[in-house]
């Protein structure tokens, strides 16, 4: 009976070492050093920083046709949290998912950055989107984006800030005028 349970330690054991070191092995080959993915920095991407905002978000959006989140993905935290006037998502897969709605539904989009600014671990920018929509002519939006910086860098919280129904109400004539009378009558 001894024998039988050194055996099965020993068994135990063997597997135990394998699991680490297979565990170590792709570890190294897939987290570049054992380290979790969201607690490293694509050492190929630059640093967000105003500049980096300038420069990549602007790339993004363009006038003659869709947009390509491609570039900027990397920057965004396996956990993101994005909120808007109209939803809330939590993760980057869901994440990606509404970037590609977005430009499904429009003909175009381009965005005018205007104002960044950046304090500690939160970078804020005003901008002006505009949307061509397959019906509609083209619809500009006046707004903002409060982006949080997890420890590691990447963008954990995305913030989006803008009047959905009086931007959108603007490029309806019928419906534009309804709208702004109704905002002076009960809103002053």
């Amino acid at each position: 009976m001894t024998f039988e349970i050194v055996v099965n330690l020993c068994d135990n054991l063997h597997l135990f070492i394998y699991t680490i070191i297979q565990n170590d092995i792709i570890n190294i080959i897939f987290n570049k050093g054992c380290i979790p993915m969201n607690e490293q920095k694509d050492i190929s991407l630059k640093p967000l920083d105003i500049d980096t905002i300038y420069s990549q978000w602007s790339k993004t959006y363009n006038k003659e046709g869709k947009p390509d989140w491609s570039h900027i993905f990397p920057y965004y935290h396996d956990e993101i949290i994005f909120q808007d006037s109209i939803q809330k998502i939590v993760g980057i897969v869901p994440f990606k998912k509404m970037c590609a709605r977005l430009t499904k539904r429009c003909r175009s989009l381009h965005m005018q950055i205007l104002n960044v600014t950046k304090n500690e671990n939160i970078i804020m920018f005003e901008w002006i989107m505009t949307m061509k929509f397959r019906i509609f002519p083209s619809t500009p939006m006046y707004g903002g984006s409060r982006l949080t910086l997890h420890e590691n860098g990447q963008i954990i919280e995305q913030r989006d800030y803008y009047d959905l129904w009086g931007d959108i109400a603007n490029g309806v004539p019928i419906y534009r005028r309804f709208y702004r009378w109704f905002m002076r009558v009960f809103f002053g």
